[in-house]
């Protein structure tokens, strides 16, 4: 295995240090939940704020999710180029920005704009993660194994995030339940290889 690069190593760890602070910024808001408890209890504050609590949960998977997937996607990576450079640092942004539509989905009922923004982020990460998988893909150089990233998985998991928001617009009242077309695209490409 080749040594990765000094610089690809601090782009990595940068990248990684993002995620670490977005999935940080998902929870502030319920740190914030227990001094307004008053004279309920803890049962009644947590179901007064279930959403919430399902926003960050969902959240938290989703962006756990995305850069497991990233770091899969890079872990045979041992050289960076201006391609994969542009591509991570539009990634991180996509995963810094996500706090944002979470915490208007937990305080929107059905709002078509929100869904869009929410279900949206996340569908330009997974897309994003398609583009770096295949541009590492291209350049041989870029990786220590003849390996390759699969570019399906995250084109596959593109293609769920933009169901689940067809559905979701189209549907209001599934809420955001179509999201959960997102555990079928495993099944499916494998269903798919076979042939």
């Amino acid at each position: 295995m080749a040594e990765r690069h000094r610089d690809l190593e601090r782009l990595l760890t940068f990248v990684d240090a993002v995620v670490a602070i977005a999935i940080t910024l998902l929870v502030l808001p319920l740190a914030e939940l227990g001094s307004e408890i008053g004279d309920r209890t803890t049962a009644e504050l947590l179901a007064e704020h279930s959403d919430d609590i399902l926003g960050f949960v969902l959240s938290f998977v989703v962006i756990a999710q995305l850069w497991l997937a990233q770091h899969h996607i890079v872990s045979g990576l041992v050289r960076q180029n201006a391609a994969v450079i542009r591509l991570l640092m539009l990634w991180s942004f996509t995963i810094v920005v996500l706090p944002f539509p979470t915490s208007l989905i937990t305080t929107t009922d059905h709002d078509p704009v929100a869904k869009t923004f929410y279900i949206g982020t996340m569908a330009i990460s997974s897309l994003l993660l398609a583009v770096i998988a295949w541009v590492i893909r291209r350049d041989r150089s870029l990786r220590d194994t003849d390996e390759a990233p699969d570019v399906w998985q995250t084109a596959g998991i593109t293609v769920a995030f933009v169901v689940a928001l067809a559905i979701s617009l189209a549907i209001p009242d599934t809420g955001y339940w179509p999201l959960l077309i997102l555990f079928a695209v495993d099944p499916v490409l494998r269903l798919l290889r076979r042939r």
